[in-house]
């Protein structure tokens, strides 16, 4: 849920809207305000802060500004909002630190056309985390893994073997999705799931577009792919209600029953399009995160053959351990400690979303400077990340950085961190691992193109598709 949201708030065009959404500010006069620049009149940093993502350096507008302020922290204007932009470990503690105290997340009023609720997204997100506890304990984190390892090995069977080639990035879409659907709505049919695939596709694309409701509009499609998607979940959400009552479906099979189940009375009950607007935004955030991540590790070790070397080893390890047909396990995941910090190492360099949004909601003083209530703040991954402060030679991929203690405190942050820690952590870990195991026990790759281009828009995406060659093992 944070990713999908942080992801869509930072790099959202607000051109013709900013009319709307454009706030005026008194001049502060109780306290220093951060070092910076408002841009343009109206339009500030925007287009600049999304073209330097469209261009795969997402870094830039950060660094160019902390060069030119000597600041961890400046101030801007993007999405026609007075920004302060966070981008050093102590900004981050203290960010996290006061969630739901002097900040929380904000969203832009746009989202409401896209997913109506009678909560803000705020308080959505809230609720959504008190639903997510049952779901990411141990126990349940244990039985998913056997389902992720089914569903990877078949789609592996029937998308890749006996390919030479194969566009990466569209079948580990689908490769999320289905896992994704199976696991949050018991949906694995694939014909059924092939009508959200069209509608899902409007949806992401619209979401980053132009917010006007008008035929042939990005923005319009992306409403109609919303309803329509809603529409088709709100039938799965009717059908689940009767099994639940009739004992064909048990309360704990998945996220939709448990939501169903726990649903409250009166005002507090959610309406089956409430649940459906949830559900949304969770196979959202559940199968596009994922698909970049692993994207971009298919990318990474085809550029460096010693670091596959070292997750194939340890892989094919792990499968000579497992009789025919059985299943990996808990087990099997605890020893994917040198592919995990492969993974960690993916994460830092080409972060799935590059920061979030929070909104000041009373005055604060931090670092020295003076943040004014409504306010947005803006952290950014790669203030750190690519810092060489906190990672010595920050472009180099080094997998043994996550050894021992790791990573100095709050200078990792692909997760978030504090009360905003993606909840969905530990089960992306899993599906990324699941995913690295049955890729590299299979195959050795090239890429076809070997110069492609890396989107960040908003998320890192390979422009054509990240196209390899596959070479299968003779084992």
């Amino acid at each position: 849920m944070d990713l999908f949201y942080g992801s869509l708030l930072s790099f959202f065009v607000i051109l013709v809207s900013l009319g709307l959404h454009f706030l005026f500010y008194k001049k502060n006069t109780t306290g220093l305000q951060p070092p910076g620049g408002k841009g343009w009149p109206f339009l500030g940093e925007t287009h600049e802060f999304l073209s330097t993502g469209w261009n795969g350096q997402p870094e830039k507008f950060v660094f160019d500004r902390m060069a030119r302020y000597s600041s961890n922290i400046f101030k801007t204007s993007l999405l026609g909002y007075n920004t302060a932009v966070f981008c050093g470990p102590a900004g981050n503690k203290f960010l996290f630190a006061n969630e739901y105290k002097l900040v929380r997340m904000w969203v832009p009023d746009y989202v409401n056309k896209l997913f109506p609720s009678k909560s803000s997204a705020a308080d959505e997100a809230i609720k959504m985390r008190k639903s997510f506890p049952m779901f990411l304990k141990p126990e349940a984190l244990q039985r998913y893994i056997s389902v992720m390892d089914d569903v990877t090995g078949k789609h592996f069977t029937t998308s890749w073997e006996n390919q030479e080639v194969v566009a990466v990035y569209p079948l580990i879409k689908r490769f999320a999705f289905l896992i994704a659907s199976k696991l949050f709505i018991s949906v694995e049919d694939p014909n059924h799931i092939a009508k959200f695939a069209a509608p899902f596709a409007d949806l992401v694309s619209g979401i980053f577009s132009i917010p006007i409701d008008f035929p042939g509009t990005q923005f319009h499609k992306a409403v109609k792919g919303a309803n329509h998607i809603r529409n088709e979940l709100i039938k799965i959400i009717k059908q689940r209600k009767i099994d639940l009552e009739d004992g064909k479906a048990s309360p704990k099979q998945d996220i939709l029953s448990h939501m169903l189940a726990t649903n409250g009375d009166g005002e507090d009950a959610m309406t089956d399009s409430d649940i459906a607007n949830k559900l949304i935004a969770l196979l959202l955030g559940g199968h596009d995160t994922i698909a970049s991540t692993c994207a971009s590790i298919v990318r990474y070790l085809a550029e460096l053959p010693d670091i596959y070397e070292g997750v194939y080893k340890e892989q094919m390890e792990v499968a000579k351990s497992k009789g025919p047909g059985e299943l990996l396990n808990w087990e099997d995941i605890h020893k994917m400690k040198y592919s995990w910090s492969v993974a960690s190492e993916v994460l830092r360099l080409s972060p799935p979303f590059q920061g979030t949004f929070r909104e000041v909601l009373t005055d604060f003083t931090f670092s020295g400077f003076f943040f004014p209530k409504g306010w947005k703040i803006y952290w950014s991954t790669n203030g750190v990340h690519k810092n060489a402060e906190y990672f010595p030679e920050p472009l180099k991929f080094d997998p043994s950085r996550y050894e021992g203690a790791g990573p100095a405190p709050y200078t990792y942050v692909p997760f978030g961190g504090g009360a905003r820690m993606c909840p969905g952590k530990e089960f992306s870990r899993l599906e990324i691992l699941v995913f690295m195991h049955h890729i590299v026990k299979r195959f050795k790759w090239e890429k076809t193109i070997p110069d492609e281009k890396i989107i960040v828009d908003p998320m890192p995406v390979p422009a054509k598709g990240l196209p390899v060659r596959l070479y299968p093992h003779n084992t």
